[in-house]
């Protein structure tokens, strides 16, 4: 397990699936905002795509988040689009909405950093977010991550196009903060 200040990320348990599926996947303006595509319900006892894990698939390492106090599941943590050529990668997290607003997400992004630079020895990592998302951008910020541009109206998102924030980051540029 990576341990941060205050979550750890672990290997997903076959019991965090229905918790994340029902707290953030069966919400559909959550899910909507938090993905690239449109939201479609899943057949309940199917496999969530989203969710299984395959250990065979190099460009995605998924975690469940927990609270070091107490392990408690609160979140969804993953490194994808693994690039080993570039070394590079992209960043994500998903809160519980009763997780949300406790500093648990920059805790999250550092422990990611740590993975993705330290473990992996990627050179770069890289946040997409929505522009309104000011809860992901202040946890990428506060972990050095820079805002490299705007993709103008580029998610649709419940009707609507909304515009993205690239943020990136640097190996050179990072400055570890949390214990892992």
């Amino acid at each position: 397990m990576l341990k941060g200040n205050k979550v750890g990320l672990r290997a997903r348990h076959e019991d965090d699936i229905p918790v994340l599926r029902a707290e953030l996947y069966d919400d559909v303006v959550n899910a909507s905002r938090a993905e690239g595509g449109p939201w479609r319900p899943i057949t309940p006892g199917s496999k969530d795509p989203r969710l299984v894990v395959d250990d065979k698939e190099q460009g995605l390492v998924p975690f469940s988040v927990v609270e070091l106090d107490g392990g408690t599941l609160i979140g969804t943590a993953t490194l994808w689009g693994i690039d080993n050529h570039n070394r590079a990668a992209h960043i994500g997290l998903g809160l519980l909405p009763s997780s949300r607003g406790k500093g648990y997400g920059t805790d999250v992004v550092a422990a990611l950093c740590h993975y993705g630079f330290i473990v992996r020895g990627l050179q770069r990592l890289q946040i997409e977010t929505l522009s309104d998302n000011t809860a992901m951008l202040r946890s990428a910020e506060r972990n050095g991550f820079v805002r490299e541009g705007v993709m103008r109206s580029s998610a649709w998102v419940m009707g609507e196009f909304m515009d993205e924030v690239l943020l990136g980051l640097l190996a050179q540029d990072w400055k570890p903060g949390s214990k892992v």
